[in-house]
């Protein structure tokens, strides 16, 4: 533990490094208004947008694209590089807006391919309610696709810091297929009803740090699946929302392991899980290794700690193989607060492949204002617990055992 701490203080270093160089006197500004972005929010800037990044990307020494204050409606934007120096910064005071009633599109803002890129400031406006508003009236397929605000994919050392994203039709923050990234001092932010709006999106991705977030939405507020490695969660506030979640994962054969995940120093509050794991019952193979949980406050969260490998949203012709994916080496210490069900510890695990190697140190969860009446319950659960743990453990070498 100690080198992956160390490790991701420089990368998150070397990120702050490499935006200061780009702020610096040396940078050269491109600001979108002299390619013909018009501050209305009415007036497409796709093309002022796309036209400043290239410019910057095109310099040969650090470079800006400025962004000022007002609203500027973006179609759909994608930041392609590699860019010639490697040092690009894009400085946003103003709003981006989408366009309404939805963008029709998967991806809506996209930097691909770029190394040593930071994104400061500024808010992201999915406006996402008329998409909702269809998915709750039951559109179906008859809606267009969710929309996802913010893509950082094929990249290298990028940045995110200081950045609102509002109402994101879909998921608002996505990392996919990069390394070195750094989410820092951020607020996501959607009702509790808009559906799958994830907050943060972690896939096939290494070394990501997500630290000092305000996150509410309605679906997971950081969710981790396939081939998520060295993932570091800080400082996070989370609610409304399904929680931090590592899942769903064995939907599809032969997934990528999700290895060294550490989350602390986390508040969860009126949230539908705190603390998820979830995979199918289906025989696909895929490892969960090494997830250390600490430092944690949940208040009236339904389910605090929960392993779920029978996920199946909506329980409609669920799978019943027993879930391929195995669970080991998981970590829960100094997770307090309060459960609003009575079950606030649940770990039902899969027959095939029992989770092994659970770890509970300090755990005290309550159900509501009732000391002692939070119940546990484990199927399949094997690990050990040291110090008080509330409700009492039940991880154990039976297949089952329910303690209150």
């Amino acid at each position: 533990m100690p080198a992956r701490r160390s490790n991701l203080a420089l990368l998150a270093h070397l990120c702050v490094s490499l935006a200061a160089v780009a702020r610096g006197a040396a940078a050269t500004s491109y600001s979108v208004v002299d390619y013909g972005a018009v501050a209305d929010g009415r007036t497409n800037c796709a093309g002022a947008f796309l036209s400043a990044w290239d410019a910057a990307c095109a310099a040969e020494g650090p470079a800006a694209v400025v962004v000022p204050a007002g609203e500027f409606l973006v179609s759909r934007a994608r930041f392609s590089g590699p860019c010639r120096s490697g040092a690009v910064t894009v400085d946003i005071a103003g709003t981006v807006l989408a366009p309404v009633p939805y963008a029709g599109v998967q991806l809506w803002i996209v930097f691909q391919n770029v190394d040593g890129v930071a994104i400061n400031g500024g808010t992201l406006d999915g406006r996402g309610q008329a998409y909702w508003a269809c998915r709750r009236a039951g559109g179906g397929s008859s809606c267009p696709v969710a929309t996802r605000s913010l893509t950082i994919y094929r990249s290298r050392n990028v940045l995110i810091q200081g950045l609102t994203s509002l109402n994101s039709a879909g998921i608002h923050v996505t990392v996919q297929s990069s390394t070195g990234v750094a989410i820092v001092d951020t607020a996501v932010l959607a009702p509790g009803d808009s559906p799958n709006t994830d907050g943060i999106h972690i896939k096939q991705s290494s070394d990501v740090t997500v630290r000092n977030a305000r996150i509410g939405t309605g679906d997971d507020c950081i969710s981790m699946v396939e081939g998520s490695s060295d993932v570091w969660i800080q400082g996070i506030s989370c609610g409304p929302g399904h929680g931090i979640s590592i899942g769903s994962l064995g939907d599809t054969p032969e997934q990528l392991a999700v290895r060294n995940i550490t989350v602390r120093a986390v508040t969860l509050a009126g949230t539908t899980n705190g603390l998820r794991i979830k995979t199918w019952a289906k025989a696909n193979s895929g490892i969960v290794d090494g997830v250390a949980f600490s430092d944690v406050v949940m208040r009236d969260v339904r389910n605090p700690i929960i392993v779920d490998q029978n996920y199946c949203p909506g329980n409609v012709s669920c799978p019943t193989e027993g879930s391929g994916i195995k669970i080991t080496n998981v970590s829960y210490t100094d997770v307090v607060g309060t459960s609003a069900t009575p079950v606030a510890v649940r770990f039902d695990c899969s027959p095939s492949r029992p989770c092994t190697g659970i770890t509970m140190r300090n755990v005290r969860l309550s159900y509501g204002e009732q000391p002692g009446a939070a119940e546990s319950l484990c199927r399949n659960a094997h690990g050990v617990a040291y110090g008080q743990v509330v409700p009492p453990n039940c991880l154990a070498d039976q297949e089952m055992l329910c303690y209150k």
